[in-house]
């Protein structure tokens, strides 16, 4: 593969305002959670990189424990930064997030002061970085006071590890009191990192509006519901596909004939935009301006090419809303 850096990468990328802050961000992003790890191919993930950073996606999501091996991508992904990249570091978006289990005892996990604290300074060591952009809060913690856990994010910000903060998986409510803590705090959220596809539309309810409402940006993971929305699972289910090999985050009896069903409906709607389904299960999200950007994983360069085209029709007519909406039920 060719690994010069494009001196076009920025022309063809949409960017948009991350809420109110003076960050931009690709409206695709480059999500590290697999294929990134020491049990993959280095070369490859490099060649990941390389097609992302060269068309555009300027955003780079990783976690604590993403791997695997826990740590292992950000680990990868440093090495890469280091060899390839270092002289590019400010035209970079580098997120990383704690919350969830990362080490044995009870400071390994959740969302103490005592554990964010620790683990963003194992990722600065682990990706050899001074800082990251964004720091997440994973996951809701219920036993921990909200209020120590977004004052561990202010600290970050005042110490300069972080440069903005953000939460994942918050629901509305719970979303509202963070950034109301952290913007007394006087570290603003920049920006909410929820779980939304066309099969999961609990962000919906409530939590775009506060999103909106506090001028908070959006990126949502599993856009394409594990591969559910793609023409991958059209015809059954392909031996190579992540269910038959792994079957952890997308399980065989998700795929009923009732799903396999609405995803040829949604198929045919596609296919009358002149796309294929995961291009608008892309756009789709991407229709909505609340959304600042959408998280995308990726195991080979191409599919990160082919992902981006789905930035050619992200407009849609309202009889083809309320047609996607009647398929879904």
């Amino acid at each position: 593969m060719n690994q010069n850096i494009s001196v076009e990468r920025y022309d063809k990328m949409l960017y948009r305002r991350c809420g109110k802050s003076g960050i931009k961000l690709p409206a695709i992003s480059l999500g590290l959670w697999h294929n990134f790890g020491h049990v993959n191919v280095f070369e490859n993930s490099k060649n990941l990189i390389y097609t992302a950073f060269n068309n555009g996606i300027t955003h780079f999501d990783l976690a604590n424990n993403y791997g695997p091996p826990p740590g292992s991508a950000e680990e990868v992904f440093g090495k890469i930064l280091q060899e390839n990249f270092k002289s590019y570091r400010d035209e970079m978006i580098i997120s990383s997030k704690a919350g969830y289990t990362m080490w044995d005892g009870p400071y390994g996990d959740w969302g103490s002061k005592k554990y964010l604290v620790s683990s963003l300074d194992q990722s600065l060591k682990r990706m050899k970085l001074d800082y990251v952009d964004i720091f997440y809060h994973h996951r809701p913690d219920p036993e921990t006071p909200l209020e120590e856990t977004m004052a561990a994010l202010s600290l970050m910000v005042q110490q300069g590890k972080a440069l903005y903060v953000g939460i994942s998986n918050y629901q509305a409510e719970d979303a509202a009191k963070a950034i109301k803590i952290l913007k007394d705090n006087g570290t603003p959220c920049l920006i909410h990192q929820p779980k939304y596809s066309m099969f999961e539309r609990w962000v919906e309810s409530g939590l775009l509006d506060v999103l909106e409402n506090n001028g908070v940006g959006c990126i949502p993971f599993s856009p394409l519901a594990q591969g559910l929305l793609t023409d991958k699972y059209l015809h059954g289910i392909p031996a190579d596909s992540r269910v038959a090999t792994s079957g952890v985050f997308l399980k065989e009896s998700n795929i009923t004939p009732e799903k396999i069903e609405i995803i040829g409906k949604l198929n045919e709607v596609a296919k009358s935009r002149g796309q294929k389904l995961a291009h608008m299960a892309l756009s789709w999200i991407l229709k909505d301006n609340r959304i600042t950007t959408v998280l995308i994983g990726a195991s080979k360069p191409e599919q990160i090419t082919d992902s981006i085209k789905a930035l050619d029709n992200i407009i849609f007519s309202e009889t083809e809303i309320k047609l996607i909406d009647e398929i879904l039920g």
